[in-house]
């Protein structure tokens, strides 16, 4: 009986883990409300057929592979339909313009003024004023944009040359060389 435990945990397991993989990556944060009831109703099945023993077990692995599919199908047609995208994901919401806060979007956002404060301090801004727009988007995230005058200088605005740096390219991995970075860069190990 344990061993029957243990084989159908880990096989759930895997498969819980390859239908997230298949469905894609994404930050926690960045799940729409789709995704993340499509993520918990997987780990619920998941958990039922771990603990229903006498249950054949692809009567847990179907209802996840049904799942999989539907969430890639509707992502898809989301990629491909802008209504589809927005009833699914939403759509992005001004919570600040022209320095004003708009407060009948936070009323109908249901976000209130110390989570709007918190959100601007994280991003540095201390006064509203400052603030041109800011945009609450669908994942959660505060995305702010500076009036001009608020902006920080750039080498640009000051007129300095800019050399282009390139993406780092880390070259030893937990303490191991990743010949194929050095291989891109030209490189050898000496």
């Amino acid at each position: 009986m344990e061993w029957t435990l243990f084989y159908r945990t880990a096989i759930l397991y895997l498969a819980v883990l390859l239908s997230v993989r298949i469905m894609g990556k994404r930050e926690v944060g960045q799940l729409s409300a789709f995704d993340l009831v499509v993520a918990i109703m997987i780990a619920e099945l998941g958990a039922l057929a771990i603990e229903q023993v006498d249950m054949p077990m692809y009567l847990g692995l179907v209802p996840i592979a049904a799942l999989v599919v539907l969430e890639i199908s509707l992502s898809f047609l989301s990629m491909k339909s802008h209504t589809i995208r927005g009833i699914v994901d939403g759509s992005p919401s001004i919570v600040i313009a022209n320095g004003k806060i708009i407060e009948k979007e936070l009323r109908k956002l249901r976000y209130n003024m110390s989570d709007l404060l918190g959100q601007l301090r994280e991003k540095d801004v201390n006064n509203i004023a400052d603030v041109q727009y800011a945009v609450l988007e669908t994942s959660g995230e505060l995305s702010v944009l500076l009036k001009a005058a608020k902006r920080p200088v750039t080498l640009k605005d000051l007129g300095l040359p800019v050399k282009y740096e390139g993406m780092p390219t880390p070259l030893i991995f937990d303490g191991h060389v990743h010949f194929k970075n050095l291989h891109r860069l030209q490189l050898d190990e000496q």
